[in-house]
């Protein structure tokens, strides 16, 4: 007898262990590749703003070689002959160049210090509350606002793309400005607002640098203050040829804090939900920074607070601002205490870091 040996046909498919299998290894793959996905992405955002920062660079030294090698500035430079007093100012001498931003349209948008004295043949708006805009930094009050903060001012973008919400003057990991303003960046408009949002650049100069350097001064009584307003040179902005360490004095950085920044991107220290924490808000904090000699790097709040811990002070704490400096008060963490590059002993003349001999 024949024996008829029968196979049967197994059904294609896969079992649950299978399947879980399968997932499984689905889901290592992710945790594994996810985070390299995310430090690629990171490092392109900070490469996107080092590039911000080499057009900015070019921009202040075609500013400075129209100027005289000058630092930026919008103050009048014999406006400490008045103790930087606006109202007088425009009274005895003369009336200043307004605080620009841009044309909309055919209409010009500005922080202008309006019609008084010798700028009534202007019939500007405004008044002299929007002097704050010329000085380098507002010490009385210490609010801390100034032409530091905002280099979209058209006295400076007509040096980058000629205009106020341009890209240039964001980072692309600053999320909380972004979010405001670059429906802007779209518009034909020197100056785009539609009443909604305004938002300063990420950007900022040093304003210890565009102060003389005798403002700031390390030999003063007490160390590292002079109100300018005693001083008839005080509010000129110094020559860069001053600045004795170029690749140690920061002259622009990221004002926010936005790399290795908290999950929570506003600061509920301000008692709002609107306020970004500041690049000296962090103990690991690592702004982008452009230096005097050109060169940008990544520099730490832990860096800067080594800096003085091996060559002493290196920033003031007897402004205005008071030891706490600029705004330390609203620190996410009680180990930061840095205000280098804002508050810089000697300003232009000083260091923000060290190098590798100190």
């Amino acid at each position: 007898m024949n024996s008829i040996i029968t196979r049967q046909n197994r059904k294609g498919g896969f079992t649950i262990v299978e399947l879980l299998v399968v997932v499984s290894i689905i889901a290592l793959l992710i945790a594994l590749l996810l985070p390299a996905v995310q430090k690629g992405r990171d490092k392109a955002l900070v490469s996107q703003s080092i590039a911000n920062l080499k057009n900015l660079a070019t921009a202040n030294e075609l500013y400075a070689g129209d100027w005289n090698d000058r630092q930026f500035t919008i103050m009048p430079d014999d406006a400490g002959l008045k103790q930087g007093n606006c109202t007088t100012y425009l009274a005895d001498i003369a009336c200043p160049p307004q605080a620009l931003l841009g044309w909309d349209g055919n209409a010009m948008w500005g922080y202008f210090i309006g019609s008084s004295g010798r700028c009534a043949a202007g019939g500007y708006p405004g008044n002299c509350g929007n002097w704050v805009v010329h000085q380098a930094i507002n010490f009385a009050p210490a609010d801390g606002y100034g032409a530091w903060r905002i280099p979209g001012l058209k006295a400076f973008h007509d040096y980058v793309n000629g205009r106020f919400y341009d890209p240039t003057f964001f980072a692309p990991k600053d999320v909380v400005p972004l979010a405001n303003v670059s429906k802007y960046f779209t518009s034909p408009s020197e100056f785009a607002y539609d009443g909604s949002a305004y938002e300063d650049s990420t950007y900022c100069f040093s304003p210890a640098a565009m102060w003389d350097p005798k403002v700031l001064g390390k030999t003063n009584s007490p160390p590292g203050w002079s109100n300018p307003t005693g001083l008839p040179a005080g509010y000129r902005s110094p020559p860069v040829s001053r600045c004795k360490y170029p690749s140690l004095k920061t002259r622009m950085i990221e004002h926010n804090w936005l790399q290795k920044a908290p999950d929570q991107v506003t600061n509920p220290n301000f008692g709002g939900n609107s306020t970004p924490w500041f690049f000296n808000h962090g103990y690991n904090s690592e702004p982008a920074s452009l230096f005097f000699d050109g060169h940008i790097e990544l520099v730490g709040c832990t860096r800067a607070q080594q800096a003085e811990q091996r060559a002493g002070q290196l920033w003031s704490r007897n402004t205005p601002m008071g030891a706490g400096g600029y705004f330390g008060g609203q620190s996410y963490d009680f180990l930061v205490r840095t205000s280098f590059h804002v508050l810089t002993l000697d300003g232009i003349e000083g260091r923000d870091v060290l190098g590798a001999e100190g």
